[in-house]
């Protein structure tokens, strides 16, 4: 096995205190000038509490929707704030190029195909889930004594028999489906799908803006323990609508009322006839106010030095999202279906103004909060990922492995700089991601012996795997 490029973390030029909140940033802020990178050293003797755990995730989000990670005409303040106050990870992935396997892998720490609900990609149907008996993030967590919530998309199956109440969770206010019309909440199955508990809520004002709310409630109670909550926005995924488009989502709301089939409603929820750069810059700045007022409310609250806030995407851009330099979107393995903008912030441990270059996927997170929280995978259930808790607290050196991904249409693994990427023709490529990000100089025929080591990498993995079901 060839050594894992190590490359140091990196500050962000000015980083000096934030004073603004509520989502605008103050003159010093939005003057500070483009990452410059500079040695990593973890904070010392560093101690306390366990930390509250703030979980983000936005919804196809691209890796570079963000300004912090590129995007020209894309601004989004907040969290480029959250970025200079903790760690902005630039090599960092989903657990699969869709949504509800990556949220498999989050809440279980394990590769989706550990499991049969994990293999569709993604759950369209009532039979498919994730197993109640499975152990997640939130029932580990809730046995070392944290209280758990999920506000959002939960897309991991449909009551009667799943849900995130029946997962671990506490607490559930959101849609148990992968996609709805943000005003009348209609669902990918054709019926009204927001939920409090296992019990439908009626509210039909612009999604993200309810979703907001209900988490800074959340976030500034008088928690008496620990907490997580899982914070799961649909923001930005079709249909393309923001605040003030009721017209529009009337419109698309009553074509799923009228379909007399999935697929009509499926084309409907897609919004093939809509959308634009314009809109769908609207509704990432949408996102990114929604992130500020959340945090805004977590300061209020006095829990922000000592809450983990962990922000990321569940898969690559599509449509209108801004991906360059990277090759390919959602559903597929290449760069852009996978790379996600992430970052993590814990002001009591964790210094700001830093890049990682580090690799790392879903399931690494997953193992990461276990470890901070003190809370142990079940045995019978073993994790797929590594946690990062010595890697960000005491500057340890993360061990050498390998980023493992599959799908029906391809396959991917990535060891060190080193990718291989087998494509929906069954064509074997591999690519030097610290030279070529944009994977465009496939060096397969160059390096016969390396992709023949990638490769069998790749299938003793997915041996230990499930089967994908005849399609």
């Amino acid at each position: 096995m060839p050594q894992i490029s190590r490359r140091a973390f990196g500050g962000l030029v000015g980083g000096g205190a934030v004073t603004a909140v509520g989502g605008v940033p103050t003159v010093a802020e939005a003057a500070e000038a483009a990452p410059a990178e500079r040695p990593f050293k973890a904070r010392p003797g560093a101690t306390g509490k366990r930390p509250n755990l703030l979980v983000i995730l936005g919804d196809d989000l691209g890796w570079a929707d963000l300004s912090s990670y590129g995007a020209p005409h894309i601004k989004t303040p907040n969290l480029d704030r959250l970025a200079r106050q903790g760690v902005r990870f630039t090599d960092a992935y989903s657990g699969s190029a869709t949504c509800s396997p990556t949220r498999f892998s989050l809440y279980t720490g394990r590769y989706p195909g550990r499991t049969p609900g994990g293999l569709a990609e993604p759950i369209a149907s009532r039979t498919q889930g994730l197993d109640p008996h499975h152990p997640t993030l939130a029932s580990l967590l809730k046995k070392a004594g944290y209280s758990t919530a999920l506000i959002g998309k939960w897309h991991c199956g449909w009551l009667p028999d799943y849900s995130p109440t029946k997962s671990g969770w506490d607490e559930f206010f959101g849609n148990h489906g992968g996609v709805l019309e943000y005003f009348s909440k209609l669902g990918q199955l054709g019926d009204y799908d927001l939920y409090e508990g296992d019990a439908t809520y009626q509210d039909l004002r612009y999604y993200t803006g309810v979703l907001t709310e209900r988490a800074v409630e959340y976030v500034g109670r008088d928690h008496d323990r620990p907490w997580l909550l899982n914070l799961n926005f649909t923001t930005p995924h079709w249909p393309w609508l923001a605040e003030g488009d009721e017209e529009t989502g009337a419109e698309i709301a009553a074509k799923i009322r009228a379909a007399k089939s999935q697929l009509e409603i499926s084309d409907a929820l897609n919004h093939y006839d809509g959308g634009s750069v314009a809109k769908y810059t609207e509704m990432v700045q949408s996102l990114d106010a929604a992130v500020g007022e959340v945090l805004a409310a977590l300061r209020r609250s006095g829990q922000e030095e000592n809450t983990l806030v962990y922000f990321a995407s569940d898969n690559g851009g599509e449509r209108w999202s801004y991906l360059w330099p990277l090759s390919g979107e959602k559903f597929v393995l290449q760069e852009g279906g996978i790379r996600v903008p992430t970052i993590v912030r814990w002001p009591h441990r964790i210094d700001g103004n830093q890049v990682s270059h580090e690799p790392n996927f879903s399931p690494d997170w997953t193992a990461t909060f276990l470890e901070l929280a003190g809370a142990r995978p079940d045995p019978a259930y073993p994790l797929d990922g590594t946690s990062f808790a010595g890697y960000l607290l005491r500057g340890e050196e993360l061990p050498e492995r390998d980023l493992f991904w599959r799908v029906r249409a391809n396959r991917a693994l990535r060891r060190g700089d080193w990718k291989y990427y087998q494509d929906s023709d069954g064509d074997d490529h591999l690519y030097d991601l610290g030279a070529d990000v944009r994977e465009q100089a496939d060096l397969a025929p160059d390096k016969p012996e390396l992709l023949a080591e990638l490769k069998a990498a790749w299938e003793r993995t997915a041996s230990g795997l499930l089967p994908y079901p005849a399609a």
